[in-house]
């Protein structure tokens, strides 16, 4: 049960099983993430929060016993997902989409101040951080979207 749900509730085991690679895993974590937000469109965005709390406690306890030395194996989703959930909480339409697409991007590239060096800490910690940070920077741009429109 615990690798189920630090592999995403199973979506880190998808492209391994499509194309024998792990690549991309991280993407389909989001995309649950991402179809998880759409549904709590309707609820109090206090729910939204609950969840993705959830989901970041999720991603600091499940993957522990599957960390290697300092790595963050592909596989392990959770913590995309957690992140995910982080950027999209209260938003909807464009601004949604928009957060959607920084937040991966940052979470991908490393790029912007913060996210490469809490990818650095140790354990789930270092896991789930960097993609908290990711997922903060597209919060951010999504609710200034959202004051813009």
């Amino acid at each position: 049960m615990r690798r189920f749900i630090a592999a995403g509730f199973g979506t880190g085991f998808v492209p391994r099983r499509l194309f024998g690679s792990d690549k991309g895993a991280g993407t389909v974590g989001a995309a649950l993430a991402a179809m998880i937000s759409i549904a709590l469109w309707s609820l109090p965005v206090g729910v939204h929060l609950a969840a993705t709390v959830g989901a970041v406690l999720l991603s600091l306890w499940a993957p522990t016993p599957f960390l290697a030395e300092d790595e963050d194996p592909a596989w392990v989703t959770i913590d995309e997902v957690a992140g995910t959930l982080v950027a999209l909480v209260g938003l909807r339409g464009a601004p949604w989409l928009v957060a959607l697409v920084v937040a991966r991007v940052a979470d991908i590239t490393k790029a912007l101040p913060g996210v490469r060096a809490a990818e650095s800490l140790p354990g789930s910690t270092g896991v789930t951080s960097d993609d908290v940070i990711a997922g903060g920077y597209g919060l951010a741009v999504g609710w200034v979207l959202t004051a813009l429109l």
